[in-house]
């Protein structure tokens, strides 16, 4: 069986919505966040990452990891290439070339969108690690109002990334630009982009993993 260490609101939300789109039978192990915790080594602390047995899993102490039948994966995005290769159908590519373009549009993603998305969401929602910066976050705006025009002229086409149906890439996507979600004036001047995310986020897989981390502690 496929075990996920994380928490709902950690980039686990990642695979468990890949989980829920393929109909994976999976066991959650509830790994939070170190920083957290006042004292993430106390004794009486829940599993966290700095725990040993969380960093026997992976020893970056970061999560999501995955132990899928004994292979340990970690890193989010290429946890859910893998997986919707080996599990996916339709989620995952039907051939080299696609193979090759959701995994662009993740690298994509990791690179040129989320060092700004998460700038926004930690300084116009919240940050764990510190005060907001209203500076940082107009930087990151900023920043992002590229990446969103190609992102934009990139769907065009069908509404989606790859292959023209909704797939790993599409979902992997979706959850970086998430971040950006404080900054309206982003999918104001970026149409397709604001309809794509919206439709992602209407699939019952994405409502039932939302549904589940707003009710997680």
């Amino acid at each position: 069986m496929l075990t996920i260490y994380g928490v709902h609101r950690s980039r686990a939300s990642r695979i468990l919505w890949l989980a829920k789109e393929i109909g994976l039978d999976y066991r959650q192990v509830p790994v939070i966040q170190a920083y957290n915790l006042a004292d993430p080594a106390a004794a009486d602390a829940p599993l966290n990452t700095r725990s040993p047995a969380f960093l026997a899993v992976n020893p970056n102490g970061r999560i999501p990891a995955i132990d899928d039948d004994g292979l340990v994966l970690h890193e989010s995005l290429a946890i859910n290439l893998y997986l919707a290769k080996r599990h996916g159908g339709a989620l995952g590519p039907a051939d080299a070339a696609e193979d090759g373009l959701m995994t662009m549009w993740s690298i994509w993603a990791m690179t040129e969108a989320e060092p700004h998305t998460i700038e926004v969401l930690y300084h116009r929602v919240g940050n764990p690690q510190g005060p907001c910066d209203p500076a940082k976050a107009d930087a990151a705006v900023a920043a992002l109002r590229a990446p969103f025009a190609v992102l934009d002229a990139a769907l065009a086409a069908t509404g989606f990334l790859v292959g023209g149906r909704f797939t790993v890439a599409d979902l992997n996507l979706a959850e970086v630009i998430r971040y950006a979600g404080a900054a309206p004036e982003l999918f104001e001047a970026a149409p397709q982009v604001k309809a794509w995310l919206a439709a992602c986020q209407a699939r019952p897989a994405c409502r039932e993993m939302m549904a589940e981390r707003e009710r997680e502690a």
